[in-house]
């Protein structure tokens, strides 16, 4: 079996990051020859570069380039693949008609969150509906997701993510990251995620004042693309910004969470989160905002906790309560880890998409 893996980019984020973990697997599959295409030359993952797997680049000149279906159609004639599997909505675009033109089986894996504006306004959403209809199967990382798109039943698939455990064992030494940014309080919460509309930081931000304003013993970061940004620090009063620290994009996101007493996910909507799992999988308990995919993992009061969105009282509340008990930050922390292991492999993600992509295949 042939597949043409087809991406926007290999920039740091959660389907990159999920693809990349699949690639590695299916190279022990001997029944399974794959390809690589990629929209952006913006590449994070640089270890798929040291796997000898061939790599395309279509870089679009305009947004609206229409020689990216001549390329991928040059592509896709050459390498004769039985499946297209598209990661994100503008890949998905780009191969319904090289797809439909070649006969070449469509796996279309748009679906990694949970609109709550679901009309044509939401360009996303947009994407899923002209494109489902001409996909063999769709796959989301959340029911949640693949509800909330209204994918239907004979098409629709599930597929969890998966954590790699062996990404814990090269964790930096926390007392190192502590002295690194210059933390002296006893506890550190923080929250690993890009500062985008798509996530609640001012929430976060808000609920971290909250708890300063009645203790000192805090200090709170965020790590992801643009966090160190000015945007991100405005949304902070400067009396507060001694207890902050706005990290950005960093490569070893496991050593940080590994400093972390207790991490957040403050959020709009969401799918399955990669954060979440690594909170999880590192034994850290986890406070994340409600809905979506991530009540899918986060059991609540027995993992961790969860919280209405935009509720910055509510979540200060759910962190000082767990400040304050620490047998209860490592019971929570414990029945995560526990709960990954068992259920978010990353062996049972990569089983599921070779069982999904040989059925389809023998149809």
């Amino acid at each position: 079996m042939k597949i043409i893996f087809f991406i926007d980019s290999l920039a740091a984020g959660g389907k990159e990051r999920r693809l990349t973990e699949l690639i590695k697997g299916l190279q022990k599959k001997q029944d399974i020859t794959f390809e690589i295409v990629v929209m952006n030359e913006d590449v994070h993952f640089r270890e798929i570069f040291d796997l000898g797997v061939n790599v395309h680049f279509i870089i679009r000149k305009s947004k609206k380039d229409f020689s990216v279906f001549f390329q991928l159609h040059k592509i896709c004639k050459q390498f004769k693949p039985d499946i297209i599997h598209c990661w994100d909505s503008m890949t998905a675009v780009y191969s319904v008609p090289v797809a439909k033109l070649l006969r070449i089986k469509l796996v279309n894996g748009m679906i990694v969150d949970c609109p709550s504006v679901r009309n044509y306004k939401n360009k996303t959403w947009l994407r899923g509906k002209l494109t489902f209809p001409f996909s063999n199967m769709v796959i989301g990382n959340s029911n949640a997701g693949l509800s909330a798109y209204g994918v239907s039943g004979k098409k629709s698939v599930c597929i969890y993510n998966g954590f790699n455990f062996e990404r814990i064992a090269s964790e930096t030494n926390q007392d190192m990251i502590r002295q690194k940014l210059a933390i002296t309080t006893r506890y550190v919460v923080g929250m690993v995620a890009s500062f985008s509309i798509y996530k609640d930081y001012k929430t976060y931000y808000k609920a971290a004042e909250l708890i300063l304003k009645k203790r000192d013993d805090v200090t709170f970061l965020a790590v992801g693309d643009k966090t160190d940004s000015a945007e991100s620090a405005a949304l902070i009063n400067k009396e507060f910004l001694p207890f902050m620290r706005l990290e950005g994009r960093q490569s070893d996101v496991e050593s940080y969470i590994a400093a972390m007493d207790i991490c957040v996910l403050s959020t709009f909507t969401e799918g399955i989160s990669n954060s979440v799992l690594e909170y999880m999988a590192s034994a850290k308990p986890v406070v994340a905002t409600d809905g979506g995919g991530t009540k899918e993992i986060v059991t609540e009061g027995e993992t961790g906790f969860l919280v209405d969105a935009e509720s910055p009282e509510v979540l200060a509340e759910r962190i000082t309560m767990l400040l304050d008990n620490e047998n209860l930050r490592k019971e929570m922390g414990e029945a995560g880890k526990f709960r990954v292991y068992n259920d978010f492999s990353i062996d049972h993600m990569i089983d599921q998409y070779v069982i999904h992509y040989k059925k389809l295949s023998r149809k």
